[in-house]
Order: structure tokens, then sequence, then C-alpha cells
């Protein structure tokens, strides 16, 4: 019987430190996994803002009156460039969005751009980086997720606290995002 007791005292510290290993790399490999995915935002929030100079040149040569939207389209540019974190870096790439469509919107009623080859392989290049950001930032959202739910499943949560990591935040849609356009005929 003796045996048995002491099996029992050493496998049940050796399991608890077994545990402890996985949830601590667990917990490793999903933080990386969230720098990662943000990371890539940041690689297709550079790669539309390299785009745009171009976009804007082939546009402006066109529509020289327009000068109002060029100008927001450099500053929201330049704002995206500065920005160090993922949730401004988002912000400042959302308002460039926003301006970059009003300018396709400007192009697309002016029928010399729209036969420009130029224009029509940069829009079509902005649209990819478009869906790819917009795959990055569901990535980025679904790693966070696992993370959460790592850290709030048993035994999870004890482990996370004891390691004393913290929460991540998901990337939210700003609410004026979120209401409905209006459509007029």
């Amino acid at each position: 019987m003796a045996i048995w007791l002491w099996i029992v005292l050493i496998a049940i510290p050796v399991l608890i430190i077994i545990i402890a290993i996985y949830y601590y790399n667990r917990f490793v490999v999903l933080e990386n996994r969230i720098d990662n995915s943000s990371a890539q935002i940041d690689v297709q929030l550079k790669k539309r803002a390299d785009l745009v100079p171009n976009l804007v040149k082939t546009v402006k040569g066109y529509v020289r009156h327009e000068k109002d939207i060029f100008d927001k389209i450099t500053k929201a540019r330049s704002e995206l460039m500065r920005s160090k974190d993922i949730g401004n870096k988002v912000k400042a790439g959302d308002l460039l969005q926003g301006f970059l469509g009003r300018l396709i919107a400007i192009a697309e009623s002016n029928p010399q751009i729209q036969s420009n080859v130029n224009f029509l392989e940069l829009q079509k290049e902005l649209s990819a980086i478009e869906d790819k950001i917009a795959y990055s930032r569901q990535f980025y959202n679904d790693s966070v997720m696992d993370y959460e739910n790592a850290s709030e499943k048993f035994p999870g949560v004890f482990f996370f606290k004891m390691y004393g990591r913290t929460k991540r935040q998901f990337l939210k849609i700003p609410e004026t995002d979120k209401e409905m356009p209006e459509i007029e005929f």
C-alpha cells in the first residue's frame, strides 16, 4: 500500500507541473499569434498607404478642382504613418479608407479617369488590399478570442493570473460605421 501512496504523492505534483508548462506555452503561442496578426494588419495598412500617392497623382491630373479631398487624404495618410499602436493605426486607416472611397467616387464619375489603365490597376490593387485588411482584422480578433477563451476556461484562468498575463482588446468597428447608409434613387 505504501508504494501506491508514494506513486500518487509523486504523480500529482508532476501532473501539476506538466499542466503549468502546457498553459505557459499555450499563452505564449496565443500572444505571439495576436502580435503576428497585428503586424499583418500593419503590413496591409502600409501597403495601402504606399499606394495612395500613386492613386492621388493619377486622379489629380484629371480633377484639379477637388483639392480638398487630396489634402484630407494626405493628412489621413500622414496620421496613419505616425500611429504607433494598433488601435490608432486602425482608426487612421479607417479615416483614410473613407477619404479614398470619396476619391474613387469622384474618379468613377469622370469617364477620362475610368478609361485610364493606371487608375484601373491602382483601383484593383486597392480593392485587394482592402480585402486583406478585412481578413487580417478578422484573424486578429479570432486570435484574441482564442486567447480570451484560454484565459477564462478552467484551469487556464488560474495559470493566466499566476503568470501575470493581461487581456487583449478586440478591434471594434466605430458606431458610426455600423449605421445603415442612406440610399436614394
